[in-house]
């Protein structure tokens, strides 16, 4: 018998569909399919695992320093502690000793590979595959279509063709392993609470992805917000903006705007140009994240769930990759996929016309951007039976494929360039207190140039006009015709962009105008929202929503596309993190845990992803695993002789999930009093009021609801403007009771 093993069941269910294996052998989630020479079986994700520390040396049982580093001489596995895995695992060791061949079917990716070499390493199926007993075969799909499991068979490989991605698995788990155990012990033992039970977690990728978090956290905490006045004018109907830039001295505006009144705003130039906007790339794992958290709120975690059902129901491709482009080979399959939209035939039907050619763009196909998996699409399977929320994200997929065919945006921008002229005619002459600055920098500038021996740069056409408009049309829509009626997160909202009333400007007009100013404070930097985290560990932590630039640091990204996710749940699990609303924000343990490491190669993105990118060069065959793990022992080696050098008391916050649960109960109660008291009181209760007026009180249930002292920390509540908060929030305490938190 030929044994097909896959990731999952259900897998496993439409592989023996294909195969013509229809007779179900086991009973519930236990078993295989057999016939037609086949037997199909599966696993639950993970059977096997590394082995615990313990299961190497005894010692490695209790948690003390002393008994660190635990580095064991050879790694081994062992079957993971879970309902039926021990009964499926012996199922599969018996298919396997009377197998034939192997046909390895896990997901197509390392950590699909890493989950069946580890089954079959428990097995005995990897010796007896060196020994030459039997063989053993890789099946790599995109889809799982019908016609993609069939033409899959039909072209098997060797699983040797795969061992450099197995071996690039196998060193992020051993690698995982080691600096999670070390540092977690190390960091725990070192800086937890003494008697509460804490751990404090440590990880390769999760601690620099909680870092990001701790440090915007300060940049908001400690933002120093500075008041600054724009100056504007109206002038037929347009409202025109200074080139200036914002006057930090009210003084100075104040001034401007003086010198402003009495004039005539006299149009300098108006410059036309005709631009092209091509369409955006097929999607990749994070921009399909990103956008499904930006457009319906879905976490990463949700997202990943429904591209997973959606490939398992045959309308979608394999989710978890990290390209946004097509094979060749994919270009001829195009049009029946396009054809299989159904629902979408008003957007395919120009596409599909006879005689039209679908056109073939290396912003779309390129052989060199694509590895072992090409960008998400529709498969061409019809769409049926999918839940609401499968839906809007099959949608997304779906009218990006068809949009990048569609022929570039055309657009044109009219550029609108005026000053101020005086009743005769002349030019108002202005100075601003940042002209010095500027001829300062630009002549330092042309001494750093003559110093390099570089030409000067070229001078500026003439003076710079003091206000400028814009508006931007569009003239053929293209391929955002596949959005119509939709709002896009990159439209531009600047000024005049899309109005259709813009007058037509004339060189050398001028007339009456309205000066005015608009004052204004800097804002501090937005919280991340779970699309933007993604976006941050995809560029390690570079603020980047350029497509082009994102794609060219991908190599040194935080994670992979299939574990961001999972991490952003283990911050949330360890309370390291919370979810407000939108928003991703450090906990006041998160932030004492970045606090106590001083080491920057535990929480650093750029680091992380210099890591991250070595993982990838193992698997093209560029870097030798034992390498990456020889400088990931001494990475460990090197934390423990840190913290173990650390003489400060410094401690973690630790924070009782029942304490927390309370507290959260008590602010939601104080949080309805509050709203019960701002309410319109009736008579009886005005009454009341004048009682309290005399030296009575209405507030005491207030004062048993909103604790006196801050649950985090013990610092004393303040009463805000919008709600309760600690004394010690400058020093990094986040607790916070918002008077409306009942409606939250």
């Amino acid at each position: 018998m030929k044994v097909c093993i896959a990731e999952k069941p259900s897998v496993a269910e439409s592989i023996a569909h294909i195969l013509g294996a229809n007779r179900r052998q086991g009973r519930g989630a236990i078993g295989y399919y057999e016939g037609n020479g086949y037997q199909v079986t599966w696993t639950f994700g993970h059977l096997c695992e590394l082995k615990n520390p313990e299961e190497y040396d005894a010692k490695w049982r209790a948690w003390s320093i002393v008994h660190l580093p635990i580095m064991p001489q050879r790694f081994g596995i062992t079957l993971k502690q879970s309902d039926g895995v021990k009964e499926q695992f012996e199922t599969i060791q018996r298919l396997y000793e009377n197998a034939e061949c192997i046909i390895n079917c896990g997901d197509a990716g390392q950590e699909g590979e890493l989950i069946q070499r580890w089954v079959m390493q428990k097995a005995g199926a990897i010796e007896r595959e060196k020994s030459g007993q039997m063989s053993i075969y890789r099946l790599w799909i995109n889809s799982m279509t019908d016609e993609a499991i069939r033409e899959g068979f039909q072209h098997l490989e060797l699983q040797q063709k795969y061992d450099r991605l197995y071996m690039a698995g196998l060193s992020r788990a051993i690698g995982d392993w080691l600096l999670g155990m070390n540092a977690t012990r190390l960091y725990t033992l070192r800086y937890g609470q003494t008697g509460a039970r804490q751990v404090i977690s440590i990880g390769r990728v999760q601690t620099p992805t909680l870092a990001m978090l701790v440090k915007r956290h300060f940049e908001i905490v400690n933002f120093q917000p500075q008041q600054y006045w724009e100056l504007k004018t109206l002038y037929r109907t347009v409202t025109f903006n200074s080139t200036h830039g914002r006057f930090a001295s009210m003084e100075e505006a104040q001034h401007t705007l003086e010198a402003l009144q009495g004039t005539e705003l006299q149009v300098n130039s108006v410059q036309k140009k005709s631009s092209k906007e091509s369409p955006k790339h097929l999607y990749d794992l994070t921009s399909l994240q990103v956008d499904c958290n930006r457009k319906y709120g879905y976490s990463a975690e949700q997202t990943l769930q429904l591209m997973q059902s959606l490939y398992e129901k045959k309308v979608a491709t394999y989710p978890r990759v990290d390209t946004t482009y097509l094979p060749d080979d994919v270009y001829p399959k195009c049009p029946a996929t396009l054809q299989g939209l159904r629902g979408y035939e008003a957007l395919t039907a120009p596409l599909l016309a006879p005689g039209v050619k679908l056109p073939k763009s290396k912003q779309v196909f390129d052989n060199s951007k694509v590895t072992d998996h090409h960008a998400i699409i529709p498969t061409g399977h019809p769409p049926v039976a999918l839940t609401r929320d499968e839906h809007q994200v099959f949608d997304l997929i779906a009218r990006r494929f068809i949009s990048v065919f569609y022929p570039d945006c055309q657009y044109s921008t009219i550029t609108v360039m005026a000053d101020p002229i005086l009743p005769d005619g002349t030019p108002l002459k202005l100075t601003f207190a940042s002209d010095e600055e500027d001829a300062l920098e630009a002549q330092a500038e042309a001494m750093e140039r003559a110093k390099e021996g570089k030409a000067p740069a070229s001078p500026d056409e003439g003076p710079k006009a003091l206000f400028r408009a814009s508006n931007r049309i569009i003239i053929a829509p293209g391929w955002r015709a596949v959005y119509s009626g939709q709002k896009q997160d990159d439209e531009e909202e600047g000024e005049g962009n899309g109005n259709a009333q813009f007058p037509d400007f004339k060189k050398g007009e001028h007339g009456p105008h309205e000066p005015s100013l608009k004052e204004g404070w800097t804002q501090p930097p937005k919280p991340y929202t779970e699309a933007n985290l993604i976006l941050a560990m995809q560029t390690a932590g570079k603020q980047c929503e350029d497509e082009e630039m994102r794609e060219a640091m991908k190599a040194n990204g935080i994670g992979r596309p299939s574990t961001r996710a999972a991490i952003i749940e283990t911050l949330l699990k360890r309370r390291y993190i919370r979810r407000e609303k939108k928003n991703l924000v450090a906990t006041q343990t998160g932030i004492d845990v970045i606090k106590v490491i001083h080491e920057e190669l535990l929480k650093s993105p750029e680091l992380t992803g210099q890591w991250e990118r070595k993982l990838r060069l193992i698997e093209s065959g560029e870097y030798e695993a034992a390498q990456f793990l020889t400088e990931l022992k001494q990475m460990v080696m090197d934390i423990i002789s840190s913290v173990m050098s650390d003489q400060s008391n410094r401690q973690v916050a630790y924070v009782d999930p029942e304490a927390e649960k309370k507290a959260a109960a008590a602010a939601k109660r104080a949080a309805a009093a509050e709203k019960r008291k701002a309410a319109p009181r009736k008579p009886k209760e005005d009454a009341a009021s004048g009682a309290a007026a005399a030296g009575g009180s209405t507030e005491k249930h207030l004062s048993l609801e909103v604790p006196s002292k801050c649950p985090l920390c013990g610092g004393d509540v303040l009463r805000g403007r919008t709600a309760y908060g600690c004394s010690n929030w400058r020093t990094g305490c986040t607790w916070r009771l918002p008077f409306d938190a009942s409606n939250s």
